[in-house]
């Protein structure tokens, strides 16, 4: 894979979250979230797992993917599927197909994985907001999910989001794996008032917000000091 192969790549805490790939009783779903810098993030930041994972389908990932990029004929259609994509319409809201979709795979016990900006983000500098659907995603399920926020930096170096738009090597890449973030207590509380579902699905979303933005200066940090040790 070419981020790990031609670039220098630092990955920190990976173990969270194969820990929880391996080991989470098979009922319980598991949703990453990730910021999202470049059109090549997925499926590059996978180079972290093993290949048991990459080539067993309980363990490799379903994954959220614009349709109006991966599916827009038919080769793109039947690449994107077989790699365990799901198409999204952007601004089709959080009960869309897909995101129904979604919900069923996770109460099977599956690993979805999504980027909950809901785009490409090319100003890094401010603060991302993410889009409601991770909230509907988690509320839906039947038993709490785990989720893990995963943070990077870098890969907008190896695929720029300008022209010319080929991959790059010599590039520096941080991936950090977050703390799985704590929900029982939440929504234990919006249910224990009858929080009405819009209620519920902003509330969560919040606090995966918050984890993800907590997890960047984390991430910023390890970034820097990876950088300056290597130079």
């Amino acid at each position: 894979m070419v981020v790990y192969d031609f670039n220098t790549v630092w990955i920190h805490n990976r173990e969270r979250l194969i820990q929880v790939l391996e080991h989470r009783p098979k009922e319980v779903p598991v949703i990453t979230v990730a910021n999202h810098h470049s059109c090549m993030d997925e499926p590059l930041i996978w180079g972290m797992l093993d290949f048991k994972h990459l080539t067993n389908s309980y363990f490799m990932r379903w994954a959220l993917a614009a349709h109006d990029i991966c599916f827009t004929n038919r080769f793109l259609s039947n690449f994107f599927a077989y790699g365990k994509s799901i198409p999204i319409v952007r601004g089709g809201g959080v009960f869309q197909e897909g995101m129904n979709f979604c919900v069923d795979r996770l109460n099977e016990g599956r690993w979805v994985h999504l980027y909950p900006e809901g785009k490409v983000n090319v100003t890094k500098h401010i603060d991302l907001r993410l889009k409601w659907g991770v909230g509907r995603l988690i509320s839906d399920c039947n038993v709490l999910p785990i989720v893990i926020p995963i943070y990077h930096y870098g890969m907008d170096e190896i695929l720029p989001n300008s022209e010319p738009y080929f991959p790059r090597c010599g590039k520096k890449v941080t991936i950090n794996v977050g703390e799985p973030v704590e929900l029982a207590p939440i929504i234990k509380e919006l249910d224990s008032r009858n929080a009405d579902p819009q209620e519920k699905r902003q509330v969560i979303t919040e606090v995966i917000q918050s984890a993800v933005r907590k997890l960047r200066k984390e991430t910023e940090i390890l970034h820097a000091r990876n950088t300056f040790k290597h130079d």
